[in-house]
This record gives C-alpha cells, sequence and structure tokens, in this order.
C-alpha cells in the first residue's frame, strides 16, 4: 500500500476517474441496459472509498448530499422507469441544495463592485430564460405532470447552485472557487442531457456525455472537498501553534 501511495494520490484519482469513465463507454456503446443501470451507482462508493485512503474527515452537509446523490443514482436499480424519474430528481434535487448551503456557508464576505453584481444578474437571467425554454419544451414531451414540478424544482436548484458557484468564483479566485464551478457547471449539463435523452431524442453519444459530465462533477467534488480539508488542517496547526506561543508567553 505504502509503494502504491507513493505514486501520487492525486495521479492515482485521476486514474479512478478515467477508468470509470471507461467503463461507462463500454455500458453505453453496448447498449445493455442493466450495465447501464448498474454502472452509475458505482461512481460515489469508488470515489469514497479512494478519498477514505488520505482524507479521514468529511463534514456532515458533505455526507448528506453524497447520500441522496447516490440515492438518486441507485434508484435507477430498483424503481420503473417513471418512478425513477420522480424519486431520483427528487434525491438529486435535495444533494443540489445541500452543495448551496455548503457554497454559501464559506463566503464569508462578497468583495466585488456593481459591475461584476450588474453581470452575475445578467447570467442568473440568461441561465433561467434558457431553463424556462427547456421547461416549456419538456412539459409537452412529459406526461406526468409531478415530473415536470419535480424538473422545474430541480433546474431552479442547479441555477442556484452555479450562480452562488460564480459568486463564490468571482468574490474569491482560489483553487477552491474553480473546482466548485467546474462542478456545478458539469452537473448543470449534465442534468440538461439526461433530460434530452430521455424525453426529446434518445441518442447514445448524449448518454455517454451525460455520464461522463457526471462522473467529472463527482471528481471536481472530492477534490473541493479535499481542498477544504487541507484548508481545515492548516488552520488547526495555526491555531496549535498559537495556543503553544501563548502558553509559552
Amino acid at each position: 500500500m505504502k509503494n502504491w501511495l507513493q505514486i501520487g494520490y492525486n495521479k492515482i484519482f485521476l486514474c479512478v476517474l478515467l477508468i470509470l469513465i471507461a467503463f461507462n463507454v463500454i455500458a453505453t456503446l453496448s447498449e445493455n441496459e442493466a450495465l447501464l443501470q448498474l454502472s452509475k451507482p458505482l461512481f460515489i462508493p469508488v470515489f469514497v472509498m479512494y478519498y477514505y485512503v488520505k482524507n479521514k474527515y468529511i463534514s456532515a452537509v458533505f455526507i448528506l448530499c453524497l447520500v441522496f446523490s447516490f440515492l438518486g443514482d441507485f434508484s435507477s436499480v430498483f424503481f420503473s422507469d417513471e418512478q425513477l424519474l420522480q424519486i431520483s430528481s427528487l434525491f438529486y434535487c435535495i444533494s443540489y441544495l445541500c452543495l448551496v448551503y455548503a457554497a454559501l456557508s464559506n463566503i464569508k464576505s462578497l468583495n466585488f463592485d456593481a459591475i461584476v453584481g450588474g453581470y452575475l444578474i445578467v447570467v442568473f437571467a440568461i441561465n433561467t430564460y434558457l431553463m424556462y425554454e427547456l421547461f416549456a419544451v419538456l412539459k409537452l414531451q412529459i406526461p406526468n405532470g409531478m415530473e415536470v414540478a419535480l424538473f422545474g424544482v430541480k433546474s431552479m436548484a442547479l441555477i442556484v447552485l452555479c450562480f452562488v458557484a460564480f459568486i463564490g468564483y468571482l468574490n474569491s479566485d482560489t483553487k477552491p472557487s474553480i473546482l466548485f464551478l467546474a462542478m456545478a457547471l458539469c452537473f448543470a449539463f449534465s442534468d440538461v442531457l439526461y433530460y434530452i435523452s430521455n424525453y426529446y431524442i434518445y441518442n447514445w453519444s448524449f448518454v455517454m456525455l451525460d455520464r461522463i459530465l457526471h462522473i467529472f462533477g463527482l471528481f471536481f467534488l472530492f477534490n473541493y472537498i479535499i481542498e477544504l480539508n487541507r484548508k481545515r488542517k492548516k488552520s488547526l496547526v495555526e491555531l496549535r501553534v498559537s495556543s503553544s506561543d501563548n502558553a509559552l508567553a
């Protein structure tokens, strides 16, 4: 195990990402329904197992996010198509809201001017309009009113997630904020492709791209969590050093 870890934690983490992508490409190209259903629930457990090789701590809000995201992935194994789309949408929506809460809790103060604020409002308005147009198209294709409502709620959660991610990035151009923004965009585009391939036009390339973006979103999420843990450890070390200095004084 020590020799394996000497290769480099980040490099092995990247290898895990590439293996998951390759597995899902094979599942998509083979068009094996059972393999497609069982492949997606593997994402989070595989990342979690490797994450805990070197990182023993994860905050409660991220645990909730990962649990609900896993339930959204895993629901495809137990439920029929109509039930799946409703239940998985609800689980994903809760996981996105957990991420919004996590991001907001890490923004201590806003440091951008009125021009940047206006830019954020324009971006939010454009994304809301695009989601509304997609909602109008899917409303004609989706027979179930509950699924239409869940799509609207989940879409708003994604828009808020991306908006908060942009705020975090423009407020502080740091590695964690960049990772969080990349994660939010991956989840947003993956969700759009998911609905397009299920309700508008099915294409194996859309399904494969949806899965790949979802994997990258989780990859960026775990790297974001790792960066936060590094900051937490650094703060704890500085606090201990400060306490020791005060005790000596």
